[in-house]
């Protein structure tokens, strides 16, 4: 069964963290709240992990996972980023965009798209999310938490622990999270490249 973690949305509890963090060391695969919508989410080392979001999304090997990082220091040890690009993405971030793009060899080939060689990175506006960035201190390899056969992804913490009870070893609870996924943007050629339209405005990379 999946412990429920209900978290204050501005001031997440340290003690609830470090219990999170400590299951996320030991292979654990987690619910919790972004800037857009939940998402899944494990360290992105744990092979266990990724083929669990896999089965919990009936997802395939072209999928793109994303790596959500707490910064730039941290987001830069995973993709190959040049000035401008950076100064695009910079002027975004914070917030609720994924950016698709060339991989470093930090990046496990498990993680990576098969042919492109690409992975998504983010650095979310959301409180509790970067709380537990910080008490975790690496990126975690994620996924919306949308199931293969609803047409939006679930709203409410309890919600996702009825559904998934036994697919997870935790779900943390912040309050209501929205439906809409992130904005993603594909850089990986260096030109701006809009692939789903979401929660971000799409106008800066248009």
């Amino acid at each position: 069964m999946a412990r429920y973690f209900d978290l204050h949305p501005e001031n997440p509890q340290r003690r609830s963290l470090g219990q999170v963090v400590e299951l996320l060391r030991a292979d654990g695969l987690i619910a919790y709240p972004t800037d857009s919508c939940f998402a899944l989410g494990c360290r992105p080392g744990n092979r266990d992990g990724l083929d669990r979001i896999r089965s919990i999304r009936k997802l395939d090997h072209r999928h793109h996972f994303t790596l959500v990082c707490q910064d730039f220091a941290q987001l830069g040890q995973f993709v190959h980023i040049d000035n401008a690009v950076f100064r695009a993405i910079k002027a975004a971030t914070p917030g609720s965009y994924t950016f698709i793009l060339p991989a470093t060899k930090e990046v496990p080939r498990r993680l990576m798209h098969e042919k492109k060689k690409t992975v998504g990175v983010r650095i979310p506006d959301h409180r509790v999310t970067q709380a537990l960035l910080a008490e975790l201190g690496e990126p975690l390899l994620s996924s919306t938490l949308l199931l293969p056969d609803q047409a939006e992804p679930m709203t409410q913490g309890w919600e996702i622990k009825e559904e998934l009870d036994h697919q997870l070893d935790a779900v943390l609870d912040s309050g209501d999270c929205g439906v809409e996924p992130t904005t993603v943007v594909d850089f990986s050629s260096g030109e701006p490249e809009i692939l789903r339209v979401g929660a971000g405005d799409p106008a800066p990379f248009e």
